[in-house]
Order: C-alpha cells, then sequence, then structure tokens
C-alpha cells in the first residue's frame, strides 16, 4: 500500500532537487476507429481521444495543486497509426497526422505519440505509406510525435527499414528548422509498448482500451543523496542509497498516478521510474557520475558508474510499486542533460563512448546531433549498430539522431525548453554503404530460441 505520508518526505527533493512527474500519459488504443473511409477513421480518431482526455489537463493540474507536486507533460499515447490507416480504401497519414494534431491541441496535452510502424520482421502496405508520410506529418504539426520499431531479439534487424529510415530521419529534419523534426522520431529495437515517455510512447497491440502510465524521474534527487554520503562509502553503500531514494520517487509517482487514474476513472496502467534530466542545473544523470567521483560524464568508468545507477534504480523502484513497466532506468540525451552537454562540447564524450554507455542505459542513442551533411548511409551503419546492442543484449535500445542542414562540428543548435541545446558531435567518416545497402534481415541470436 502506498501511504500519502511519503509526500511528507518529498518536499526537500521537490524544492531543492527538481523532483518531478515528468509525464502521465494515457494510452488509448484506436483500434474500434479502424474504417474504410479515412475521414471516417479521423472522425472516430478525434471522438475516442475527446472522449477519454477532455478532463486530463484539467485533473493533473488539480493534482499538482493539491500535492505540490509538478506536473510537468500530459500526453497521449496511441495505437500504432500504420495499423488504423491501412484499413482504409484511400488512406492519406497526413491527414490522420493532422486530425491527431489537432485533437491534441484541442484536449491540451503537450504531445501525442503513436505514429507508428512495427517493422522489425517487414513491411505491410499501411507500414510502407506512414513511414514515406513522417517527413510531412512532422514538418507540419506540432504536437506529433513518430516512431518506428527496426528491430527485436526474437525477429532480428531489418536492415531494409534501417536504411529506409535513416532517409526518413534525413528528410525529416531537412523539412524543420535546425532539424527539430527528427527530435519528434525515434528508431527502436525492442520498443516498450506502454512507455510514457516522447518521442516514443503508443498503445501497443495488447494493451487495454485506456490506461494511465506515469513517468517520474529526479536525478538531481540521487545526486544530492550521493553528495551527502561519506566520500569514502563504497559501492555497496553507493548502490543501497540509490535504491532508497528511487523508492520514495517510484512510491510518490505511483500515489499521484493512481489518483488521477481514479479521477479520470481509467485503469492505472505502470509506472516508469526512469531518470529524465533536463538542461537545468542540478537535474542532470551526468551529474551523478561527478558526485560518484568521476570528474565528468566520459571519464573511464562512466559506463561502469550508469550500469549502477541503472540497476540500481530499478531495484529501488520496483520495490514501491507493483507494475513497473516503459522503459524505466536512466536516459543519457545529450541535448536534454546539462552535464552531457558540457561534457560533449568540451570533448569528454564521443560518439563511441555514447554508444558504448546505451549497452547499460535504459534507451540508446538520444538527442545527438549530427553534421547535416552525414550520409545517409552513415546513419543507417549508426542505427544498425544501435539495434544490435538492443538485440543481442535483450533490452530496448533507441536512436533519435538530429542531422542538422548548414551546421559542423564545432557548431551548436539551440531549441530551448526541455529539448535544451546540442553541440554538433562528429561521426566516424569511414564508409558503411556496402554493408548497408545489402539488406535483408539479420537474423536473431540463438538466445530468442527460448519459447
Amino acid at each position: 500500500m502506498i501511504r500519502e505520508k511519503l509526500i511528507l518526505e518529498t518536499i526537500n527533493m521537490i524544492k531543492l532537487y527538481n523532483l518531478d512527474i515528468r509525464t502521465v500519459t494515457l494510452a488509448l488504443s484506436l483500434r474500434d476507429c479502424i474504417a474504410d473511409d479515412v475521414n471516417t477513421v479521423c472522425k472516430k480518431i478525434h471522438d475516442k481521444i475527446i472522449k477519454y482526455s477532455k478532463n486530463l489537463v484539467e485533473y493533473a493540474d488539480e493534482l499538482e495543486n493539491d500535492y505540490s507536486i509538478p506536473i510537468i507533460n500530459k500526453r497521449i499515447a496511441i495505437t500504432p497509426i500504420s495499423i488504423i490507416g491501412e484499413s482504409c480504401q484511400n488512406p492519406d497519414y497526413i491527414k490522420i497526422a493532422q486530425t491527431l494534431d489537432k485533437t491534441a491541441e484541442e484536449v491540451g496535452v503537450n504531445f501525442i505519440g503513436g505514429f507508428s510502424a512495427l517493422v522489425e520482421k517487414g513491411f505491410t502496405k499501411g507500414d510502407e505509406l506512414l513511414i514515406e508520410s513522417i517527413p510531412k506529418a512532422l514538418s507540419t504539426t506540432e504536437r506529433l510525435c513518430a516512431s518506428v520499431n527496426l528491430a527485436s531479439s526474437k525477429a532480428g534487424i531489418n536492415m531494409d527499414a534501417v536504411l529506409k529510415m535513416a532517409e526518413i530521419i534525413k528528410q525529416t529534419a531537412d523539412l524543420t528548422k535546425d532539424g527539430i523534426g527528427a527530435a519528434k522520431l525515434v528508431c527502436f529495437c525492442n520498443s516498450a509498448s506502454d512507455n510514457p515517455f516522447m518521442a516514443g510512447a503508443y498503445c501497443g497491440y495488447g494493451e487495454p482500451e485506456c490506461a494511465l502510465n506515469v513517468g517520474v524521474s529526479g536525478p538531481g534527487v540521487v545526486r544530492a543523496a550521493i553528495e551527502s554520503m561519506p566520500q569514502n562509502a563504497d559501492m555497496s553503500e553507493l548502490s543501497n542509497r540509490i535504491k532508497q531514494i528511487a523508492y520514495k520517487i517510484t512510491a510518490t509517482g505511483e500515489l499521484i498516478g493512481r489518483k488521477l487514474a481514479k479521477k479520470l476513472d481509467i485503469p492505472f496502467g505502470v509506472i516508469d521510474l526512469s531518470l529524465a534530466p533536463t538542461p537545468a542545473q542540478g537535474d542532470s544523470v551526468a551529474g551523478i557520475f561527478q558526485a560518484m567521483g568521476l570528474e565528468h560524464a566520459g571519464a573511464h568508468g562512466t559506463t561502469a558508474a550508469l550500469a549502477m545507477l541503472n540497476d540500481a534504480v530499478k531495484k529501488g523502484g520496483i520495490m514501491a510499486s507493483s507494475h513497473v513497466g516503459g522503459l524505466s532506468g536512466a536516459f543519457i540525451p545529450v541535448s536534454e542533460d546539462s552535464g552531457m552537454i558540457e561534457a560533449a562540447s568540451n570533448g569528454y564524450i564521443t560518439f563511441d563512448k555514447l554508444e558504448a554507455m546505451t549497452s547499460v542505459c535504459s534507451v540508446g542513442l538520444d538527442m545527438i546531433a549530427i553534421p547535416g551533411d552525414t550520409p545517409i548511409t552513415t546513419i543507417a551503419g549508426i542505427i544498425a549498430d544501435e539495434m544490435a546492442i538492443g538485440m543481442i543484449n535483450k533490452k530496448t535500445t533507441a536512436v533519435r539522431l538530429i542531422p542538422v542542414a548548414g551546421k559542423t562540428v564545432g557548431d551548436k543548435v539551440v531549441y530551448g525548453g526541455l529539448m535544451g541545446e546540442a553541440p554538433i558531435m562528429a561521426v566516424n567518416t569511414l564508409s558503411s554503404e556496402k554493408f548497408v545497402k545489402r539488406g535483408g534481415r539479420i537474423p536473431a541470436p540463438i538466445h530468442s530460441l527460448n519459447n
């Protein structure tokens, strides 16, 4: 049982260390919106989203005021739209995208995710049409987010889809100012169908009619807890302290989530206990590494520190909730973490080091700006490497790259808000072209045969 008095223990965490509920995300199935005519589909989608989410923002704001706990984002995640649109005799994914965006604006949410396709084993006609429409869809909307699952530990890696998505990322970036459209597009291996975080949130095929999923955060709280410990505290003591903090953060998030779900009269889904950083000072995952004793993120030992952090957060959080899901762990988005921005700007952390860290973090290569003239085949190689890490390790990995037109290494791009600013990072200039153009599917690893 969650005790409300735990809220009292979080007061200093909120005031001093940026503890917040990063997102409350309404996951909504649109499977009953399928129809032969795209106009009918759009009307059904609009009406259903309004029905379930019309009070989401209002009720979340009420709880934020009642408990004085910031709820930063209110979001919606829907059934992958490739499934919904392909039933139409006159499929028009741009029309659906714009309907979703306008409806999201109408109900007041920050983002709506689920302009998505799952193609780890191949394409349907709907998948192909949706993927082709992504650049225009994201360049003509504000709140829409897209994702494509390209690989899984059971199916392997769809290399045809990898190369196609590299092209789509480039097109999307080129159509939007400073490539911002690409920041709303993510490629996955082993995507989580109950993930409340954007840009990868969607409501999976096996999810219920609707549910409320919550994402909590608090890297500043973890850093402060570590800094309060003796300098000679060993790794086991650090891990235990992180677990204790993760327990309190998770308990707070679940309490708010269950109360909001009750007000909305829908089931509570999962709590994603990820440490999601922001550009604000003191709200950095990279800052936790420094508190642990590293000079800065990128120093040798960073991957080990991240592995311990990720594991301790999950162990502590899972004791506070019966339903932990989503991604859960620690995010390392370059542009959204003040410490990671500093490390990348000063050359402390490189692309290769970031790739190594993704083997133990909760997502992958996230919010990384690269030169606008990076070849599509190089982008495909980057995606393929990250998909391989996820496939072999049976974990979720992701790629959110932003090729910024007219920018090169040494430049930076400023987005503001939670998206922060991104130094343009160098990528390996050796060619991947012949490899990625082979196409086909990289087979699933031997450990996939475990049924």
